[in-house]
């Protein structure tokens, strides 16, 4: 059976595990009524739309 055959630092351990804590860029999409940057399958805080239809009223 393989073993190792030095001890493997502990930021050598840390950078593996690394990409395992790395979040996700959020994707963010352009409205179609107000062209203000939102998320996506969520209503505009800018402007209230959701699917062409003003679903909150926003002042």
């Amino acid at each position: 059976m393989a073993v190792p055959k030095r001890k493997t630092s502990k930021s050598k351990r840390d950078k593996r595990r690394a990409s395992a804590y790395r979040l996700n860029k959020a994707t963010i999409s352009e409205c179609p009524q107000c062209h203000e940057p939102k998320l996506p399958h969520r209503v505009c805080p800018s402007c209230g739309y959701y699917k062409n239809r003003e679903v909150i009223d926003v002042e």
